[in-house]
């Protein structure tokens, strides 16, 4: 059967114009392959690229990942956010380790099973590792084929799921499925960008119904986003005489999961300093700590959250029985454990953090 005009275009383009490079491009370790999609899920290409570098330095085979310890693989993800992704990883790391003897499953059933890998991620792995006709539909894919046919549907509703998934094997090279997947999203990424995309020297500009209609710019659709919670973030910064500071490991089910922090108060509305003191002498009671310093506030966007965060550094002398649970860890030790990228700001520069409170000695 012949393949579709879009298609045979593309196909074209690819062998002689794409020039986009990356280390996982043409890889055929079904196991590399995963680790990179897994990284670039909600990263761009850009920052995904050295972690993806720094995994497989530390772990060369899917069998190294699973044996590893919890905090060494968090640590390494450290900043890349999204952390269920790690969670993830290391959970399908571990099953193929003991059902599949480290060895990646060659069915699409079967992958697309496994933790954290959906059907764009199963279609990957399929299509590049083992050859299977699989198409991928990522973001660059919907906006392209959206562009291109003037489609308003939008992927994020089922229907439009199950009608761009149709329409995406309908274009598929079924013979050469992982050379078509990676062209259409390189065409996605270089030359049909979000923004300002490189309409006048498109190959499919002459059949695309948004360029010909001066659609380019609406399409795809997208649904509303939802707002965003706002939260607050009150870090206590506990630090002993023998200068080790408390952390502990956050696990319940809540944005962070498995990283560390300091003691938390948590609000609902910013509190101002004296409110902050009143709380710690609340804990402490009235003598034997002192506060040293509050930072300036600070904000981290998430995806539905915004998280405003201040931390306050505090002495003390006595352990108190509500920091029994957590960990002492010297300043110098601090670093070697995963925190989430405001913790991990905040002791970047704890040195320079805020300006010292004219509170007394208690």
């Amino acid at each position: 059967m012949a393949l579709p005009e879009f298609t045979r275009k593309l196909l074209r383009w690819n062998k002689k114009e794409n020039s986009r490079q990356m280390p996982w491009k043409n890889e055929k370790d079904p196991y590399r392959i995963w680790l990179s999609e897994i990284i670039l899920q909600q990263t761009r290409v850009k920052q995904g690229q050295s972690y993806y570098e720094k995994f497989l330095s530390a772990f060369p085979r899917i069998t190294d990942l699973a044996s590893a310890p919890r905090k060494k693989v968090f640590k390494l993800w450290e900043g890349l956010g999204y952390y269920s992704r790690c969670r993830n990883l290391l959970e399908t790391a571990k099953k193929i380790a003991k059902d599949y003897k480290g060895k990646f499953p060659d069915n699409f059933e079967k992958i697309a099973a496994l933790k954290g890998i959906g059907p764009y991620t199963a279609s990957a792995i399929s299509s590049f590792a083992f050859k299977l006709p699989y198409p991928v539909v990522d973001g660059n894919v919907h906006r392209v084929l959206s562009r291109y046919f003037g489609i308003t549907t939008t992927t994020e509703l089922a229907i439009g799921k199950k009608f761009f998934n149709s329409l995406a094997l309908a274009l598929l090279d079924k013979k050469r499925p992982g050379v078509y997947n990676q062209a259409i999203m390189d065409f996605g990424a270089v030359i049909c960008k979000p923004r300002n995309p490189l309409c006048k020297s498109c190959v499919q500009r002459d059949d695309c119904i948004a360029f010909q209609n001066g659609w380019v710019d609406i399409l795809p659709v997208k649904k509303k986003k939802s707002e965003r919670r706002t939260r607050w973030f009150y870090y206590f910064v506990f630090e002993n005489e023998s200068c080790q500071v408390f952390i502990r490991r956050r696990d319940k089910e809540d944005i962070w999961k498995h990283l560390y922090e300091f003691y938390l108060l948590e609000s609902n509305h910013a509190l101002n300093r004296k409110q902050l003191s009143d709380s710690i002498s609340n804990k402490l009671g009235k003598e034997g700590y002192k506060i040293k310093r509050f930072s300036s506030v600070q904000k981290q966007l998430l995806t539905h959250q915004t998280i405003h965060g201040q931390f306050i550094s505090i002495s003390i002398r006595k352990t108190p029985d509500f920091l029994k649970a957590f960990l002492p860890v010297s300043r110098k030790k601090i670093r070697e454990y995963p925190f989430p990228k405001l913790i991990q700001s905040f002791i970047a520069v704890q040195d320079s953090i805020g300006p010292k409170t004219n509170q007394p000695v208690k």
